[in-house]
């Protein structure tokens, strides 16, 4: 048989094994490529082969098909897409195997060959499984209550840089305490790195919504950055979260330190002033320029009761109105 015939004849047979494919037939799948091979060697047969080794989980052989795949291309000058695409293989076949270096490893080859953005999409998700693979390895609850104990020590002692460090290794060890998140948060405060402090703070919330101490670091931070009004809505939060009043004396304290830095810095405003520094928080700009909430506060000005009425009807007003009570806008109305 010639060369042209036996290949018309391997293509006929790899067609039949791509209609097996689909229909998930892969035994027959498998039978005809490796026919296909054996009548003409073109390495689409072997790629083929190993896709159906692939998806019926045996990835060993998948992997030695594909390398077989390489090895032949490389002898018979094969285009080098089909190179990549055997190489791509093996990679996806290591990292269903969990061997991501592998798998990171042959889909870089396989990009070298020829670039696509299937593979580079495999690749990058492979990175990011590994890098979860590793983080997940790292967590020890025993060694991030030690790392949080040398950071413990090293804030007593001044030194809150090296406090950030320890503490930032006890998060890693630990990602889900969040005593790490407001222990850093204090270390950041410190060295007046107010934003990462905030963060951290938001963080432990975000972990754990009713962690008190969370909320009392958030206000400490705000009260910092002289955001007097958030500061009190993070304390009275930290207040209304200490159900076993834990922490009623420093709660209190805050309380007291925030009120009365706020009462200070807003002595002898005028109502324009009042509104203008108001005004600077995007969060009240938002709410201001919301044309339903501003249809609420004229209906207040004429009815005052009204805005009661919508507060004790609607939780999303009654937050709206608590803002704008601390911010100063609103000068009376319930707390």
């Amino acid at each position: 048989m010639s060369d042209d015939a036996a290949h018309a004849q391997a293509d006929q047979l790899k067609q039949q094994g791509n209609d097996a494919y689909k229909k998930r037939e892969f035994q027959q799948a498998r039978d005809l490529y490796q026919q296909a091979w054996d009548t003409f060697q073109d390495v689409t047969y072997l790629n083929n082969l190993a896709a159906v080794y692939f998806e019926e989980g045996d990835y060993d052989k998948a992997i030695e098909t594909c390398e077989k795949a390489v090895e032949e291309g490389r002898e018979r000058r094969a285009d080098f897409k089909l190179i990549a695409k055997a190489f791509g293989r093996i990679g996806s076949s290591y990292v269903r195997k969990e061997d991501y270096d592998n798998g990171i490893k042959y889909l870089q080859k396989s990009l070298t060959e020829h670039r696509t953005p299937d593979v580079l999409a495999k690749l990058k998700d492979a990175e990011k499984q590994a890098a979860e693979k590793a983080r997940l390895a790292y967590i020890d609850p025993a060694k991030a209550d030690a790392a949080r104990e040398e950071g413990n020590t090293a804030f007593r002692n001044g030194d809150f840089a090296t406090a950030v460090t320890h503490y930032a290794e006890s998060i890693k060890r630990n990602p889900e305490d969040p005593r790490g998140y407001t222990n850093r948060a204090a270390a950041y405060n410190k060295l007046m790195a107010l934003p990462e402090a905030l963060k951290d703070a938001e963080k432990a919330i975000e972990i754990d919504p009713a962690f008190v101490k969370g909320y009392i670091r958030k206000s400490h931070v705000l009260f910092a950055m002289k955001e007097f009004d958030k500061a009190l809505a993070a304390i009275e939060t930290a207040a209304e979260k200490d159900t076993a009043q834990a922490h009623t004396k420093e709660i209190t304290q805050q309380f007291s330190k925030v009120t009365s830095s706020m009462a200070s810095s807003r002595a002898g405003e005028t109502d324009e002033q009042t509104y203008a520094r108001a005004m600077r928080d995007p969060e009240v700009q938002q709410i201001m320029a919301d044309p339903a909430f501003q249809s609420i506060l004229q209906q207040a000005q004429q009815d005052p009761k009204s805005l009661q009425q919508h507060m004790m009807q609607n939780a999303d007003v009654r937050k709206k109105v608590e803002v704008l009570v601390r911010a100063g806008i609103i000068k009376t109305g319930p707390r």
